[in-house]
């Protein structure tokens, strides 16, 4: 049966075409530009070029994904930026890759930021060298290794049942509930307690039991201490309160909590943050004795690979990392194998090339186990484009904000490479950028400006990089292609008026500089 001839809805001449964006800035524009190309958006800062890619295109994207969804899945993702644009047709799916600060939960590190920890805790589990004593207690239905959830900290199966995958204890202990010993209750010595009248509550209940207030703490006898602290008991008393110039209080049934309880219920149950936040003040931290800070239970830590448990193999730098997984992957035999070697041959190809694209933009310093908030924007960026190389999406426009931020230019070649990989597999590239040999390499030029703020939002050339130099008012123009540099000579350079001296320096990635 010949196929029926259905008359086509739409043209398709491979082009977005965006008209009336009016987003900040942006004055009524109209601008189209190719898709499955490489587009870079130009201009000085604040022109209006990001509201342009990210407002206008992503953000028109994002609205009508969220008009596709169910009014209440659509709760839980959120509300979209509103694009402010009358039309945007030939528009594919967008994956934007901001520059934002955020990170994702107080948990997330390098690994899970790139998705490299699935890969790693799957080579633990099906390829990891297991003991004996493991193999007897894991899952029979895997020949006793352990799942790969067991090497997850954030796992009910992985996390130190002493922590709870934390790696500390957090426990209210009496020097950090009553930091000054000689002061008494009624002078404040409980730092732990709340102000106002639960603070008050609290003291006069002591005081009602006979508990000398007026005593300073470290005269008070051990065990009175220790009950003030930490009992369980919860006795009801009837309380007389002190009058206060020009209040009345009357007798009232009180009921006592241990200064440890106080502070754990608040931590649990308090809908208010900054209560919350007050009474962790008053947790001492300590190294979980168990884990040892390492965060899994005692069996996932005595499984390794390479050599190594799962929580020294994320704490290498990813270079050398790199280096170990590869020569791991060169040892494997190419005829076929254990079912160990199977799973590697299987895994290994979806790490190696995460890797080796994080090491190339200049990451290679970073571990596994660095936490995602102590990362920059660029950082952040640029290892959630290398994780997409794994994403296999095709026919999609990635948006991207100044990939380049951070990089040594003998390390532009890979994210070229890398951007040419998504075109290759049938992407789109949409970059707001300021270095102008990406903007060079650009198949597609789009000037915003000419000035920033009010002086700004206007298209001022669309078109390939070629013909940029014949756009008036063109800020951009002038340095895509500039003469040759002049170099100031000695007689030029300014005097310095002092010396600034920094020693010992030993954050992050500096070594006692």
């Amino acid at each position: 049966m010949a196929p029926p001839d259905l008359p086509l809805t739409g043209a398709d001449d491979g082009f977005v075409h965006v008209r009336g964006a009016r987003l900040h800035n942006l004055r009524d524009v109209d601008v189209d530009l190719p898709r499955g190309r490489l587009v870079a958006f130009t201009g000085v800062s604040g022109s209006g070029k990001s509201s342009l890619a990210f407002g206008t295109i992503h953000g028109e994207s994002q609205r009508r994904y969220l008009e596709s969804v169910a009014p209440f899945a659509r709760r839980l993702i959120g509300s979209a930026v509103d694009p402010r644009v009358e039309a945007v047709t030939g528009m594919p799916p967008t994956v934007a890759l901001e520059q934002r600060t955020t990170a994702g939960g107080a948990r997330s590190t390098v690994g899970t930021t790139t998705n490299l920890s699935n890969a790693i805790r799957l080579l633990y589990s099906r390829a990891g060298d297991h003991p004996a004593e493991v193999l007897e207690q894991g899952s029979p239905l895997h020949g006793g290794r352990l799942t790969s959830d067991f090497f997850s900290p954030n796992t009910p199966d992985g996390a130190c049942p002493r922590c709870h995958g934390a790696g500390v204890l957090r426990e209210p202990t009496e020097s950090s509930m009553v930091p000054d010993t000689s002061l008494s209750i009624a002078d404040g010595a409980i730092a732990a307690w709340p102000g106002a009248w639960l603070g008050k509550n609290f003291r006069d209940i002591l005081d009602t039991l006979g508990v000398d207030i007026h005593r300073p703490w470290r005269e008070l006898p051990e065990h009175t201490r220790d009950w003030i602290l930490h009992t369980e008991e919860q006795p009801v008393v009837t309380v007389h309160p002190v009058r206060e110039p020009g209040q009345t209080h009357g007798p009232y049934q009180g009921q006592w909590r241990s200064v440890e309880r106080y502070l754990r219920d608040t931590v649990a149950t308090s809908k208010a943050e900054s209560s919350r936040r007050r009474a962790l003040t008053h947790f001492s931290v300590t190294t979980c004795p168990l884990c040892e800070g390492h965060r899994l239970g005692p069996a996932a830590l005595r499984v390794t690979y390479v050599g190594l448990p799962i929580w020294q193999l994320a704490a290498l730098p990813l270079d050398d990392l790199l280096a170990a997984l590869t020569s791991r992957f060169e040892a494997l035999p190419e005829a076929e194998g254990s079912p160990e070697e199977e799973a590697e041959k299987i895994l290994l190809p979806t790490v190696l090339p995460v890797l080796r694209t994080i090491v190339g933009l200049g990451l290679g310093h970073l571990a596994l186990d660095r936490p995602a908030g102590t990362l920059s924007t660029g950082e952040l960026q640029r290892l959630r484009l290398a994780a997409q190389l794994r994403s296999g999406l095709f026919g999609v426009a990635y948006v991207l904000d100044e990939p380049s931020a951070g990089l040594h230019p003998s390390e532009k070649g890979v994210l070229q490479h890398l951007l040419d990989s998504f075109l290759a597999e049938g992407n789109s590239v949409l970059l707001v950028e300021h270095d102008m040999t990406l903007v060079a390499d650009a198949d597609w030029i789009v000037d915003v400006g000419p000035g920033a703020g009010a002086d700004g939002g206007e298209v001022l050339y669309s078109g390939v990089a070629e013909g940029l130099e014949e756009a008036e008012d063109s800020v951009t123009a002038r340095y895509l292609r500039p003469g040759p540099l002049a170099l100031r000579g000695p007689e030029q350079v300014r005097p310095p008026r002092g010396w600034l001296e920094i020693d010992a320096l030993t954050t992050r990635t500096l070594r006692d500089v």
